[in-house]
């Protein structure tokens, strides 16, 4: 199988961190809770994954990075942390339901939203962001990456914007986290929400937030946290403070051996060698007649290429690849319906999603074009 939809989630993992999960499983241990040899183990895995962590997005503190179940928790955090009715937030038009539903619910409760001019290729205009922020504005959440044309936004630009107005900012970065470099200080990100099981190579069900001393969500969670069991609510010292009951110490260990492999390789080093990968793909397709893509034609550029076939359903031609081609591919709204009503394909049902990973082959890439090819001469 050629495995082209790891912008769904990564695959295949390093072998060290197959490795790792196995052998977090088979010793047991539960960080923080007790004394015995595995405990203390299971611990350190957890300090490990913080710190390798803290050193890919250079984030000061690791204490900091707040585990969660996913990036959709950890955006959740975020946004019930930060806003209450009668607040303003600012958002793009090209968010993942991870952000626009959080964002549906707190509208429907009272909290203003602001979704600013977006440009398919170009991602979120930030004068339209630095015009929309107002004295009731409590938060700015974009995306970093477009799961589905993988425009960026200008999110150094925009955090710049956020800090000198004294507004929080806050970014997803689903499809970039480990795969595009990114900086917390220097782009002026309060809030770093993140997946552990995409570009970051770990097991699903892992994610984390990054708080940054200049805010404090309210905590969504609380109980135990394994220390400071003696005080009533939830211990202000982080990351307890956000994080209660026993952490995926198994997936995190699995996260910390994926974390400290792209630190090996450098998120630079791994920029570099995915946008050539994506560049050879988005000339590919742009050469063949009765292909659509949809966002950035060049780089940067997050690794999910969305493009149409004319006079084909998209569901029809990922059906195609999967059965005839043995392709992974996605088709349809992506979660991403916002996005969508944006390009103009709401209508069509979506796109077809092809997104190469750390692992994919030029061959592999030259396989698909040469399928996608033949699937449109027959359209």
């Amino acid at each position: 199988m050629i495995y082209l939809d790891n912008a769904a989630t990564s695959w295949p993992k390093p072998e060290p961190v197959y490795d790792a999960v196995s052998e977090a499983i088979r010793r047991g241990g539960n960080p923080g809770r007790g004394s015995s040899e595995r405990s203390k183990a299971a611990a350190m895995d957890i300090s490990e994954a913080r710190g390798a962590l803290a050193q890919i997005f250079h984030i000061p503190e690791p204490s900091r990075i707040v585990f969660a179940l996913n990036a959709t928790d950890a955006i959740n955090l975020g946004l019930q942390g930060m806003v209450s009715a009668g607040d303003h937030v600012i958002t793009s038009r090209m968010e993942h339901n991870a952000v626009t539903r959080p964002l549906a619910y707190l509208e429907d409760a009272g909290v203003g939203v602001t979704k600013v001019a977006t440009d398919p290729a170009l991602g979120a205009d930030p004068e339209a962001v630095r015009a929309a922020i107002g004295p009731e504005t409590k938060l700015v959440i974009m995306t970093h990456g477009s799961n589905v044309t993988g425009a960026l936004n200008p999110i150094e630009e925009i955090g710049a914007i956020c800090h000198e107005a004294g507004v929080p900012f806050m970014v997803d970065a689903s499809q970039t986290a480990g795969a595009i470099p990114i900086d917390v200080v220097k782009m002026h990100i309060d809030l770093l929400a993140f997946p552990g099981h995409k570009s970051l190579l770990g097991p699903t069900g892992t994610g984390a937030l990054y708080v940054a001393s200049s805010v404090s969500p309210r905590p969504i969670r609380s109980g135990g946290t394994g220390v400071f069991s003696e005080v009533r609510l939830q211990p202000e010292q982080l990351p307890y403070y956000y994080e209660a009951g026993t952490q995926n110490t198994v997936g995190i260990a699995g996260l910390a051996a994926g974390a400290h492999y792209i630190l090996e390789r450098s998120v630079s080093g791994i920029f570099h060698e995915e946008q050539q990968m994506l560049q050879r793909l988005i000339d590919g397709l742009a050469a063949i007649p009765k292909v659509t893509i949809y966002g950035p034609l060049t780089s940067p550029r997050a690794a999910a290429v969305s493009f149409n076939i004319e006079d084909m359903d998209c569901a029809d031609a990922a059906m195609i690849l999967e059965t005839y081609y043995n392709i992974s591919v996605r088709s349809g709204l992506q979660c991403a319906p916002d996005t969508h009503r944006l390009l103009g394909t709401f209508d069509l049902g979506g796109t077809v999603r092809v997104s190469p990973g750390l692992f994919t082959s030029s061959e592999e890439i030259d396989a698909f074009l040469d399928a996608i090819r033949e699937i449109a001469e027959e359209a």
